[in-house]
């Protein structure tokens, strides 16, 4: 039964103004059906779908202008390269790097954690140092981590967080005191939508003498990111999640911190000479981009955050923040189903499960329905281990969501509770 304060509240939601059926008129995908019901696509924290300008910025590369990259002179080579080059250009200004030698291509976040657990881990990390991570991290952020201390005799400090899904900020101050070399964590979370405060975070792991990671992979396609706003040595984040294809990414590193660390792999764009005696390494950030890259994917991800800029990183927040909260209000009415992560500040993710059925039956349920969810541990083990949970349902929106959307997967999950009852 839905209390009157519940009503209330849903009654004095408000919509901000925004053209999500242009939006949506950018993705040939949401045209499709499933189980011959129109497709709904809540599952964009595993990955986003794809507008028309990303798929044609990759297939008018193809057709016009692909040459390998860098060492070539001839046009298409020169072609690829601006391409390229100015697609490294756009994720500095994505995320206000201070140059362009800051941003390392990847083929996504957890390449890139792991290559600064080996190259950074190599360089700084000795034996009896700590490195600090927290509970709510996925496993990409965990596991290089474990790798890196179990081969240089280092320790893994762990962070907890609390019941609503919030880090534990006193124990997290608590754990600093211990000097770790590396602090790893999220921006937000995958499993639960936290949005942790990291620049606090940051500032105070700088003051007990840390480096900073955050992984950023769930933050990028929601809100504005300033690496240099909040200070952190590294952030990493995956095109895919950010309406650009699969396999590529960015490392945003310190490039002080870049040019003292290893190249972590050989060949090709990361070397300036090579003899058999000897070998001089390039320049940032080519030191760390061996052999051919994904110069397609460059592309992509250069026109998806030129999409995202057109509508404007505050307005895909604000939508998204409506969206959720409507979802939140819409799960508070319904005393059966119970959300995992209740955060004061959250980003874009409904993590719950419904009493006495099994996660991944609903999930195939609602696909039935035509809706897209995930259902599961998310890559995040210990969260559901907090939680004492196998899984839990997780519906993650982008921009492309709609209020009827929300309203219509409810419906769906009252039509399948019932089934059960």
């Amino acid at each position: 039964m839905m209390t009157e304060a519940v009503k209330q509240q849903t009654e004095d939601v408000e919509v901000p103004a925004f053209d999500v059926d242009s939006v949506r008129a950018q993705f040939p995908i949401l045209t499709e059906t499933v189980k011959n019901k129109p497709l709904v696509y809540l599952d964009s924290a595993a990955s986003s779908q794809k507008p028309v300008a990303v798929i044609d910025a990759i297939a008018d590369y193809y057709r016009h202008s692909h040459a390998n990259v860098h060492r070539g002179v001839h046009t298409l080579s020169e072609r690829a390269t601006d391409a390229y080059e100015g697609a490294r250009q756009r994720v500095c200004e994505f995320v206000n790097a201070a140059s362009t030698s800051e941003i390392v291509f990847v083929r996504g976040a957890s390449e890139a954690i792991n290559l600064v657990a080996n190259s950074f881990g190599a360089a700084f990390v000795k034996a009896g140092d700590c490195v600090l991570v927290t509970e709510m991290e996925h496993h990409s952020n965990i596991v290089p981590w474990q790798m890196l201390c179990q081969c240089n005799n280092a320790r893994l400090l762990v962070a907890p967080m609390l019941n609503n899904g919030e880090l534990d900020l006193d124990a997290y101050r608590n754990l600093l005191q211990s000097s770790p070399k590396i602090v790893a964590m999220t921006h937000v979370s995958n499993a639960l939508g936290t949005v942790n405060p990291v620049r606090q975070l940051t500032e105070w792991a700088h003051d007990a003498g840390a480096y900073v990671l955050i992984d950023g992979a769930q933050a990028a396609p929601h809100m504005p990111i300033d690496v240099r706003v909040i200070d952190c040595d590294f952030y990493v984040f995956s095109g895919h999640k950010c309406y650009a294809p699969t396999g590529i990414g960015a490392l945003y590193g310190r490039e002080t911190l870049l040019e003292q660390m290893p190249p972590w792999q050989g060949g090709g764009e990361m070397i300036r000479e090579v003899t058999f005696e000897h070998t001089e390494y390039n320049v940032l950030p080519f030191k760390f981009e061996a052999g051919t890259p994904n110069i397609s994917g460059a592309v992509g991800l250069h026109a998806a955050i030129d999409f995202m800029y057109d509508i404007g990183l505050d307005s895909i927040n604000e939508h998204e923040r409506a969206l959720l909260e409507l979802a939140s209000l819409r799960a508070a009415e319904r005393p059966w189903l119970r959300v995992i992560g209740t955060a004061g500040d959250k980003a874009g993710v409904l993590s719950f499960v419904v009493d006495g059925v099994h996660s991944n039956d609903i999930g195939m349920m609602l696909d039935a329905d035509g809706f897209a969810v995930r259902t599961g541990h998310h890559c995040a083990m210990p969260v559901m281990q907090h939680y004492q949970l196998p899984g839990t349902i997780r519906a993650s929106l982008g921009v492309y969501n709609t209020h009827q959307e929300i309203d219509n997967l409810f419906s769906s999950l009252d039509r399948i509770r019932d089934l059960f009852v």
